[in-house]
């Protein structure tokens, strides 16, 4: 349980760190991230962007997660609920920012992504 735990924190960890890392990246290199994410006014390039790059930061966290708990092959899956349980309130507060399709494909994804990326990391 103790393994598990640590593997849940660990993807979240690792999360934060690979979309920290992608948004400082699109900062310097995408023209006027840095000024539209004050505004939260993303273009379509800027908004795929962030969503690839959170797909990334999401297969990192199961990598994580699965590598910290090798035993317990549903720590993914429960660091993929764990980071769907934290950013529902955080799409319900920036609800108005984006469009729809944007919230639905983060939030439908985000799960079975970092199951993805545990399972990646156990081949």
């Amino acid at each position: 349980m103790g393994r598990t735990i640590g593997a849940v924190l660990g993807g979240f960890a690792a999360w934060v760190v690979v979309a920290s890392l992608f948004n400082r990246l699109m900062r310097l290199g995408l023209e006027g991230y840095a000024d539209a994410e004050k505004l939260m006014q993303f273009t379509l390039v800027m908004l795929a962007a962030r969503l690839g790059s959170a797909a990334l930061a999401q297969l990192a966290a199961g990598a994580v997660a699965a590598r910290i708990a090798p035993a317990e092959p549903r720590a993914p899956l429960y660091t993929g609920l764990a980071l769907l349980a934290l950013f529902v309130p955080v799409h319900i507060h920036i609800w108005a920012h984006f469009p729809l399709w944007y919230h639905a494909l983060f939030l439908t994804t985000l799960a079975p992504l970092v199951v993805l990326g545990g399972r990646l990391a156990r081949r």
